[in-house]
């Protein structure tokens, strides 16, 4: 484009200059038109030249513009690809935890021996880090305990729960333990049963 616009440039002055020096230069009986004519036509070739290299002018500055306005379309829309790719890796990547058991059944024991205990083993199956961020008694005679750090995937950790009968009337008890992860499911809910005798 810069090409064009210095070549009709040359043009111009190359056309304005012949006929100035026509005018100069020429006699006056040898011209074919009348002087004022020769110089309404002289006004007119300049004045195409000149509005051809605004029009080239325009178009260069339009091209540059639009060529700016791509460029940073370009970059907008790889960036928001980059971000929904980071979000699909970031979603795909999710924490599961999945329990050795459920429920645990303590079977029967004397109120003479009334605090009992066991222990729940779970694995992180996902591929994120597992936390548990809550493990709640239905009971305040049962107590959990669990491990605070964030499992890995892959690895294992362990829910303690300890149950307290001393108190309690003997028979047959049933409590849970309800377990809050940031797991792909958050709620799990675990239960202690048993049967605790009279002490004799």
């Amino acid at each position: 484009m810069d090409e064009v616009r210095r070549k009709c440039a040359q043009t111009g002055k190359e056309a304005r200059a012949k006929q100035l020096k026509m005018l100069c230069f020429l006699p006056c009986e040898a011209a074919p038109l009348p002087l004022q004519e020769i110089l309404n036509k002289c006004k007119i070739t300049v004045k195409s030249i000149e509005i051809q290299e605004k029009y080239f002018t325009f178009v260069a500055k339009k091209r540059q513009k639009d060529k700016t306005k791509h460029l940073k379309d370009m970059k907008k829309l790889v960036l928001m690809s980059l971000l929904l790719v980071c979000g699909f890796s970031f979603a795909a990547a999710q924490a599961e935890i999945k329990f050795d058991k459920l429920t645990h059944n303590f079977g029967t024991f004397s109120e003479k021996e009334a605090k009992v205990s066991c222990v729940f083993t779970y694995t992180n199956v996902g591929d994120a880090p597992l936390v548990i961020n809550q493990a709640v008694a239905s009971c305040g005679c049962t107590v959990p305990e669990y491990t605070k750090t964030p499992v890995q995937p892959g690895e294992s950790g362990q829910i303690k729960v300890t149950y307290n009968g001393s108190g309690k009337f003997p028979g047959h008890f049933k409590k849970s333990i309800t377990v809050r992860t940031n797991g792909k499911v958050e709620m799990t809910r675990l239960y202690i049963e048993g049967d605790m005798t009279e002490a004799k």
